[in-house]
């Protein structure tokens, strides 16, 4: 037969009666068990501390690499830089990515301005844009925002991101709103609902490099997709996705760049170590060759060697997958990703 609730609380008592278990003990585990199933990010208002000004500086100046999209980047920069007065004032993409006029995909201005910027937004609306992938204005957001991969940050991480980008200063910078063809947001959907993520195990380096890669939205990047946009099934991280920008010489012309094979394949990163991948992302360079700007070690530089080393613990546990990528060669057809780019006839 079962205990009864009753039960259980008289061998409670008289547990603590006899000093086996302390009475603090036990009214800590209430505390903890009431506690941990509130979320911070259920408030009206989160908290704002510096520790989670610093770690959320931290995770939106490194990892999530958001100054990328949301402010007028100057390529010619190694490391990058935005714009002046353009730092998270947002960007408006068309030509440079290969829209044809008049159409654009806007990233918009998220700074705190009370007029063109997020400066009226609530918590809420937030954590709703990178939990869900609804609007502040309740439109489903395109692909281009990460949310899928943002969506998993840990609590804790995405209250920290909410309050580090509501400190910014206020960018007063009007966007113009995005404009598509009327098929191009066709089954688009909200994100499923997602209660709580707890925060990552930090002791276990390949967990945590699986959670690191997953915000760095390096699967995405590394991944070639397929005739729908979709990631191409059994080629994670292979490399092959091929994007349009200004990242020639000094920024000074748009060309494709196709991204490179992370996995630990001859044809990937077999020969890193440890020390190379981290000299790699802190300097922009392997060797004496340029990464491009298109890889954004210009934010990555800035994590910890801790949070590095993890990553890289991470991918050597990927799948080897033959697949060669030189952007240092002219494009040709590959049929292993179906895509056109240096090598691609060796596959």
């Amino acid at each position: 037969m079962k205990t009864s609730k009753r039960k259980r609380w008289i061998l409670y008592c008289l547990a603590i009666g006899l000093g086996l278990v302390p009475a603090s003990f036990v009214w800590r585990m209430h505390i903890v068990r009431a506690s941990a199933i509130v979320s911070v990010l259920d408030m009206e208002t989160i908290p704002r501390t510096p520790e989670r000004l610093a770690r959320g500086k931290y995770l939106v100046d490194g990892l999530l690499w958001c100054a990328t999209c949301h402010s007028d980047i100057d390529w010619s920069k190694r490391p990058l830089e935005a714009g002046a007065g353009t730092r998270f004032g947002g960007h408006v993409f068309g030509h440079e990515i290969g829209l044809p006029a008049p159409f654009r995909i806007v990233a918009p201005n998220i700074s705190p301005d009370l007029q063109f910027g997020t400066g009226k937004w609530k918590d809420a609306d937030f954590v709703r844009v990178l939990r869900r992938r609804i609007g502040h204005d309740g439109q489903t957001l395109i692909d281009m925002m990460p949310s899928r991969e943002f969506s998993q940050l840990s609590d804790e991480d995405m209250a920290s991101v909410i309050v580090y980008v509501r400190s910014l200063p206020p960018v007063h910078i009007e966007r113009p709103k995005t404009s598509l063809p009327e098929d191009a947001s066709e089954g688009l959907e909200p994100l499923p609902p997602v209660d709580h993520v707890p925060e990552p195990d930090r002791s276990d380096r390949v967990h945590y490099g699986q959670y690191l890669v997953t915000a760095g939205q390096c699967r995405w990047c590394h991944t070639p997709v397929d005739e729908k946009g979709e990631l191409s099934p059994g080629m994670d991280f292979s490399g092959g996705h091929t994007f349009s920008g200004p990242f020639g010489p000094n920024g000074s012309k748009v060309v494709d760049l196709a991204t490179l094979n992370l996995t630990p394949d001859p044809s990937g990163i077999s020969y890193f170590d440890e020390a190379l991948f981290i000299k790699a992302l802190r300097t922009g360079h392997v060797g004496a060759r340029q990464l491009s700007t298109l890889m954004p070690w210009s934010y990555y530089r800035n994590l910890t060697d801790d949070d590095l080393k993890a990553i890289f613990a991470y991918l050597r546990t990927l799948l080897p997958i033959k697949h060669r990528v030189d952007n240092t060669e002219p494009p040709t057809y590959c049929k292993v990703c179906r895509h056109k780019h240096g090598y691609g006839n060796t596959n």
